[in-house]
């Protein structure tokens, strides 16, 4: 009898260390996902481009100079929560410029609780449409928030000013592969610049015109073989590429022939499966960045 006492004694004091310690785990789990927005101030005058750990997914959050704020994709529905939070530790009450670079799950999967959540000022997407919820549950979030959408195409410009300029390069055509129509964005602020690629693969690269030279590369498609083609990477010539994509993910994103092509051209790599949230601060000098969240 005395040894029966002694095991659920024991148990009871193995189950109470087990809920502290569980506790304490959540506790730092919970930090690490806010901390580097609760030590992030933006200053007017900088441009900062949050890279949103949200798995195998995409969402950027972009800090104007103007203290405007842009947003490109939202993650998947399951990110909703987390990319609330983000903007929430950011004080962000309002989108002025929302994209949604192409109607896959994991581009817009919460783009319609953001609209529901926060005040949105304009919306881009881009002519291409798709018969799933996610999308139609975008399309219902615009309505009841009584918000037209720009179609967006190469050409569209988001903002312009002598500082500042958004512009959108691609689509150049309507392709009937969706990840083809995604919306590429062009961002210059001063001598700085930025190229967001959204899913764009290697037929919509090849059609894109003009200058697309930028020093920080979103890199297309999560970093699969299908995107950053070498004729691509030649003519943005990155100083800095970012993927986004997910842990051990099911795709084997990021392909080795992608990221063997920037380790060739000695491109600094960050990706969030490996870093997380990833924050660039510029003042708009060439090539003069800086760096949170990467290890």
């Amino acid at each position: 009898m005395a040894r029966r006492k002694t095991n659920k004694t024991t148990s009871l004091v193995y189950l109470i260390i087990a809920l502290i310690l569980g506790a304490v785990i959540s506790h730092f789990s919970s930090m690490d996902k806010t901390s580097l927005t609760n030590s992030y101030e933006h200053v007017t005058g900088e441009l900062s481009v949050h890279f949103v750990d949200v798995g195998q997914a995409d969402c950027q959050v972009i800090l104007l100079p103007d203290n405007k704020v842009m947003m490109i994709d939202a993650g998947n529905n399951d990110d909703a929560t987390l990319v609330c939070d983000y903007l929430d530790n950011l004080g962000i009450e309002k989108i002025d410029y929302l994209v949604g670079t192409h109607p896959h799950e994991d581009h817009i999967g919460s783009l319609d609780t953001v609209i529901n959540n926060y005040e949105v000022e304009n919306v881009y997407m881009p002519d291409a449409e798709a018969d799933n919820k996610t999308y139609r549950d975008v399309k219902k979030a615009l309505s009841s928030k009584n918000l037209g959408v720009t179609l967006t195409s190469a050409g569209t410009t988001i903002y312009s000013d002598e500082d500042l300029k958004i512009e959108a390069v691609a689509p150049v055509y309507y392709y009937d592969e969706l990840n083809n129509s995604s919306i590429v964005i062009h961002l210059t602020y001063k001598d700085a610049s930025f190229l967001f690629t959204g899913d764009a693969e290697e037929e919509s690269e090849n059609d894109i015109n003009g200058d697309i030279s930028a020093d920080v590369l979103s890199v297309g498609h999560h970093g699969s073989s299908t995107s950053t083609s070498d004729y691509f990477l030649e003519r943005v010539d990155p100083m800095y590429a970012v993927i986004s994509c997910g842990a051990n993910n099911d795709y084997g994103h990021p392909h080795w022939e992608t990221l063997e092509k920037l380790e060739n051209d000695d491109i600094t790599i960050y990706r969030t499966d490996r870093d997380g949230t990833l924050i660039c601060t510029t003042k708009g000098a060439k090539g003069d960045y800086s760096w949170q969240g990467a290890e």
